[in-house]
């Protein structure tokens, strides 16, 4: 049953991806807020077929003003949740090699996803975050990236990169951390067999950017990473 319903999420996106070519036609591909709203369709759609909802535990709404998204990464359901929220005037960073899955790489890209490369090509990510930056700085868009670059599977919080943390300190925007909390009764892991369940979502207190500089990269990429420490090692107690 698990398989079958992989199968039918595959054919969601495939058609919605088919149908929104021709709306990305007609609108010269200049539409991206009505793009984002029928992928995030799609996605609640998919995550419905699953028997997947969405817990948001948060004291405050979402962000209107510009700002910077992070997350822990530990699934491959994350990327349909977080486009199923909605989140507000935002656009993804999503790994390059994800755009060999056809259908995903035409709706992120009619989304304006920043696509990144490998760290081993930091010549190539130094100018995707740079042009980045200068698209956010001028459209006062929002972000979401995942500073640990990729599913962590081990059940403990990974390696952070820097490229989040570059960016907070070029922009001077805040970071809205959230944290994924998947039931392992649900999470698929790296698969695409997901379980039905509850997939909870927790809004972390927003972190001031303001006064970052370069200098102190290392030390405020560490800061954040421990605060994702902390709040695991809470959600393991719960």
């Amino acid at each position: 049953m698990r398989l079958v319903k992989a199968v039918v999420g595959g054919v969601i996106l495939t058609v919605g991806a088919a149908l929104m070519l021709p709306v990305g036609a007609v609108t010269l591909f200049r539409a991206r807020r009505l793009y984002s709203s029928m992928a995030q369709r799609l996605c609640r759609g998919i995550l419905a077929v699953h028997g997947i909802t969405i817990m948001v535990h948060a004291d405050r709404p979402w962000p209107r003003t510009q700002t910077i998204y992070i997350s822990n990464h530990t699934s491959t359901l994350d990327l349909f949740v977080l486009v199923a929220l909605g989140l507000p005037n935002c656009r993804f960073f999503l790994s390059g090699f994800l755009r060999k899955f056809v259908p995903l790489g035409i709706i992120a890209w009619m989304m304006g996803t920043f696509f990144t490369v490998p760290q081993d090509r930091p010549a190539e990510r130094t100018r995707i975050f740079k042009r980045a930056a200068a698209i956010l700085r001028r459209t006062r868009e929002s972000v979401y990236l995942s500073p640990e670059g990729g599913r962590i599977v081990t059940g403990e919080v990974g390696h952070f990169n820097k490229g989040s943390f570059h960016l907070a300190t070029d922009l001077k925007v805040p970071i809205t951390p959230m944290y994924f909390r998947i039931p392992q009764s649900v999470d698929p892991g790296m698969g695409y067999a997901a379980r039905p369940g509850t997939v909870h979502l927790h809004l972390l207190p927003s972190i001031d950017t303001s006064t970052w500089v370069e200098a102190d990269l290392l030390a405020n990429t560490a800061r954040v990473r421990g605060l994702f420490v902390r709040v695991h090692e809470e959600m393991r107690c719960t």
